[in-house]
């Protein structure tokens, strides 16, 4: 690999982060509840379609494919920054969130509501992470695929974090609310009166 290229090393944290991911769900707890196929298949399908348009080379034909940044080395470097930065924040994230992690949206055995690291200011950092690092390998792609892509995932994840948190609602009932009044959804909540999402 030419690590003097910017995309071999997002890339590479790309690879990382899947490693991560996959070694990380070896230590999971048994699921008690689990959505439904239709139900994951409203946020999967899209996801699809949003990795399909970000990744392949193919998909950057007509205007998909004109640029909204300019190619040069300081733009694709600011990308690999991010997409790092994004890779650390869902890697902190995975690990205080432990065995209670699932890929689907799911109520593990003896779930437990983590409030520790990110999850002390964001409901759902490790969608926090993936769209910071979604959002620097886009900026060093500098394509408008790219800003399709990623609003496509940032409207995925809307709907998987809606549905997960009427479980954790379930699960915890004034716990949560309390929990949720106090965090945002994907940024920290700045006031009392501020909107998050």
């Amino acid at each position: 690999m030419d690590f003097s290229s910017s995309r071999q090393w997002i890339n590479a944290l790309w690879i990382l982060f899947g490693l991560y991911w996959l070694v990380s769900a070896f230590k999971l707890k048994r699921i008690k509840r689990r959505e439904s196929w239709s139900q994951r298949f409203r946020y999967m399908l899209p996801l699809l379609a949003a990795f399909y348009l970000l990744a392949r080379p193919e998909a950057h034909f007509g205007w998909l494919g004109a640029r909204f940044l300019p190619a040069s080395s300081a733009v694709q470097w600011t990308g690999v920054v991010l997409t790092a930065a994004g890779v650390a924040v869902a890697f902190w994230a995975r690990w205080h969130l432990g065995a209670n992690w699932s890929g689907t949206v799911t109520l593990k055995e003896d779930h437990e509501l983590i409030r520790t690291g990110p999850y002390r200011a964001i409901r759902h950092p490790i969608y926090t992470g993936i769209m910071l690092a979604l959002l620097g390998t886009v900026v060093a792609q500098g394509e408008v695929r790219g800003l399709i892509a990623i609003s496509i995932f940032w409207l995925s994840f809307y709907v998987k974090a809606r549905r997960e948190e009427s479980f954790l609602q379930q699960e915890f009932g004034e716990q949560f609310d309390e929990h949720a009044k106090r965090t945002g959804m994907f940024l920290p909540k700045i006031g009392s009166s501020s909107v998050s999402f």
